[in-house]
Protein backbone atom coordinates (compact mmCIF):
# COMPACT_ATOMS: atom_id res chain seq x y z
CA UNK A 1 0.00 0.00 0.00
CA UNK A 2 1.36 3.68 -0.80
CA UNK A 3 0.49 6.25 1.39
CA UNK A 4 1.42 10.16 0.62
CA UNK A 5 2.22 12.38 3.49
CA UNK A 6 2.62 16.31 3.23
CA UNK A 7 5.51 17.77 5.61
CA UNK A 8 6.27 21.59 6.15
CA UNK A 9 9.90 21.59 5.34
CA UNK A 10 11.19 25.44 5.28
CA UNK A 11 7.64 26.96 4.86
CA UNK A 12 6.79 25.19 1.91
CA UNK A 13 5.10 21.65 1.73
CA UNK A 14 6.72 18.97 0.09
CA UNK A 15 5.09 15.15 -0.77
CA UNK A 16 6.94 11.94 0.58
CA UNK A 17 6.15 9.07 -0.63
CA UNK A 18 6.25 6.19 1.72
CA UNK A 19 5.24 2.83 0.83
CA UNK A 20 4.06 0.73 3.65
CA UNK A 21 5.46 -2.99 2.83
CA UNK A 22 4.19 -6.11 4.89
CA UNK A 23 6.53 -9.30 3.75
CA UNK A 24 3.88 -12.48 4.98
CA UNK A 25 6.50 -15.03 5.84
CA UNK A 26 9.83 -12.82 6.10
CA UNK A 27 8.81 -10.36 9.48
CA UNK A 28 7.60 -11.12 12.78
CA UNK A 29 3.46 -10.92 13.28
CA UNK A 30 2.73 -7.70 13.09
CA UNK A 31 5.89 -5.90 11.59
CA UNK A 32 5.80 -4.26 8.13
CA UNK A 33 8.82 -2.22 6.37
CA UNK A 34 8.51 1.30 5.43
CA UNK A 35 10.19 2.78 2.58
CA UNK A 36 10.67 6.51 1.81
CA UNK A 37 12.48 6.66 -1.02
CA UNK A 38 12.89 10.89 -0.60
CA UNK A 39 15.13 10.12 2.02
CA UNK A 40 16.20 6.35 0.53
CA UNK A 41 15.28 4.78 4.14
CA UNK A 42 14.13 1.71 5.26
CA UNK A 43 11.93 1.02 8.76
CA UNK A 44 11.26 -1.67 10.57
CA UNK A 45 7.86 -0.82 11.95
CA UNK A 46 5.56 -2.69 14.83
CA UNK A 47 2.32 -2.46 15.73
CA UNK A 48 1.57 1.01 17.57
CA UNK A 49 3.23 2.07 15.15
CA UNK A 50 6.70 1.98 17.11
CA UNK A 51 9.92 2.15 14.89
CA UNK A 52 12.36 -0.35 15.56
CA UNK A 53 15.38 0.30 13.05
CA UNK A 54 16.11 1.93 10.48
CA UNK A 55 18.82 1.82 7.66
CA UNK A 56 19.74 4.58 5.02
CA UNK A 57 20.60 3.21 1.54
CA UNK A 58 22.91 4.42 -1.54
CA UNK A 59 21.53 5.55 -4.82
CA UNK A 60 22.58 2.49 -5.98
CA UNK A 61 21.50 0.36 -3.41
CA UNK A 62 17.62 1.68 -3.56
CA UNK A 63 17.67 0.93 -7.60
CA UNK A 64 18.04 -2.84 -6.46
CA UNK A 65 16.35 -2.83 -3.30
CA UNK A 66 13.20 -1.36 -4.88
CA UNK A 67 12.82 -3.56 -7.61
CA UNK A 68 13.29 -6.99 -5.34
CA UNK A 69 10.70 -5.67 -2.66
CA UNK A 70 8.34 -5.14 -5.83
CA UNK A 71 8.92 -8.25 -6.94
CA UNK A 72 8.70 -10.19 -3.67
CA UNK A 73 7.82 -13.08 -3.10
CA UNK A 74 8.91 -13.50 -6.44
CA UNK A 75 11.99 -12.87 -7.51
CA UNK A 76 13.36 -10.14 -9.57
CA UNK A 77 15.31 -11.03 -12.56
CA UNK A 78 18.66 -9.65 -13.68
CA UNK A 79 17.39 -7.80 -16.47
CA UNK A 80 15.04 -5.34 -14.43
CA UNK A 81 17.67 -4.78 -11.60
CA UNK A 82 20.30 -3.79 -14.91
CA UNK A 83 17.36 -1.43 -15.82
CA UNK A 84 16.71 -0.05 -12.46
CA UNK A 85 20.57 0.86 -12.31
CA UNK A 86 21.14 1.56 -15.66
CA UNK A 87 18.47 4.39 -15.66
CA UNK A 88 16.66 6.82 -13.28
CA UNK A 89 13.43 5.71 -14.92
CA UNK A 90 13.58 2.01 -16.58
CA UNK A 91 10.54 1.58 -19.22
CA UNK A 92 9.75 -1.99 -20.50
CA UNK A 93 12.20 -1.30 -23.74
CA UNK A 94 15.18 -0.30 -20.97
CA UNK A 95 14.11 -3.86 -19.75
CA UNK A 96 14.06 -5.60 -23.22
CA UNK A 97 17.18 -4.26 -24.50
CA UNK A 98 18.76 -5.33 -20.96
CA UNK A 99 17.30 -8.71 -21.21
CA UNK A 100 19.03 -9.04 -24.66
CA UNK A 101 22.87 -7.45 -22.96
CA UNK A 102 22.68 -10.24 -20.53
CA UNK A 103 21.74 -12.64 -23.39
CA UNK A 104 24.81 -11.54 -25.01
CA UNK A 105 26.98 -11.40 -22.36
CA UNK A 106 25.85 -15.16 -21.04
CA UNK A 107 26.37 -16.35 -25.19
CA UNK A 108 30.14 -14.55 -25.04
CA UNK A 109 31.21 -14.99 -21.55
CA UNK A 110 31.42 -11.82 -20.60
CA UNK A 111 28.37 -12.36 -18.04
CA UNK A 112 30.46 -11.28 -14.63
CA UNK A 113 31.57 -8.00 -16.29
CA UNK A 114 27.87 -7.02 -17.13
CA UNK A 115 26.69 -7.84 -13.67
CA UNK A 116 29.20 -6.40 -11.96
CA UNK A 117 27.29 -2.53 -10.96
CA UNK A 118 24.80 -5.28 -9.65
CA UNK A 119 26.77 -7.38 -7.42
CA UNK A 120 28.36 -4.24 -6.33
CA UNK A 121 25.13 -2.64 -4.92
CA UNK A 122 23.84 -6.26 -3.88
CA UNK A 123 27.27 -6.65 -1.77
CA UNK A 124 26.28 -3.48 0.38
CA UNK A 125 22.76 -3.99 0.50
CA UNK A 126 22.78 -7.45 2.10
CA UNK A 127 24.88 -5.86 5.11
CA UNK A 128 22.19 -3.34 5.83
CA UNK A 129 19.05 -5.86 5.02
CA UNK A 130 20.69 -8.14 7.73
CA UNK A 131 19.82 -5.86 10.01
CA UNK A 132 16.16 -6.69 9.72
CA UNK A 133 16.92 -10.31 9.54
CA UNK A 134 16.77 -10.20 5.49
CA UNK A 135 18.74 -11.40 2.98
CA UNK A 136 19.25 -11.03 -1.09
CA UNK A 137 19.37 -14.78 -2.56
CA UNK A 138 20.50 -15.20 -6.04
CA UNK A 139 19.54 -17.46 -8.63
CA UNK A 140 22.22 -17.84 -11.05
CA UNK A 141 21.79 -16.33 -13.95
CA UNK A 142 18.20 -15.71 -13.56
CA UNK A 143 18.05 -13.12 -10.84
CA UNK A 144 17.64 -12.24 -7.07
CA UNK A 145 15.06 -12.30 -4.37
CA UNK A 146 14.01 -11.57 -0.91
CA UNK A 147 14.51 -14.56 1.89
CA UNK A 148 14.88 -14.38 5.60
CA UNK A 149 18.41 -14.92 7.34
CA UNK A 150 16.62 -17.17 10.03
CA UNK A 151 13.46 -18.99 9.06
CA UNK A 152 15.48 -21.11 6.01
CA UNK A 153 15.31 -20.29 2.24
CA UNK A 154 11.60 -19.16 0.61
CA UNK A 155 10.78 -20.78 -2.98
CA UNK A 156 11.12 -17.69 -5.46
CA UNK A 157 9.32 -18.33 -8.21
CA UNK A 158 9.86 -15.93 -11.46
CA UNK A 159 6.79 -12.99 -10.73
Amino acid sequence: MQKTLQTRQRGTQVKTSIVHLCIDGLLAPGQKLALNSRTRTLSLLCEGPEQIMEQQFSYNEMRVLVPILEAFPHYCPYEVLLAHISSNNPTANSITHCRQRLQEALDNGSWPQEVRPIRRALSSLRTKLHHFNLEVSTIRERGCGLTSLTSGSIALEKG
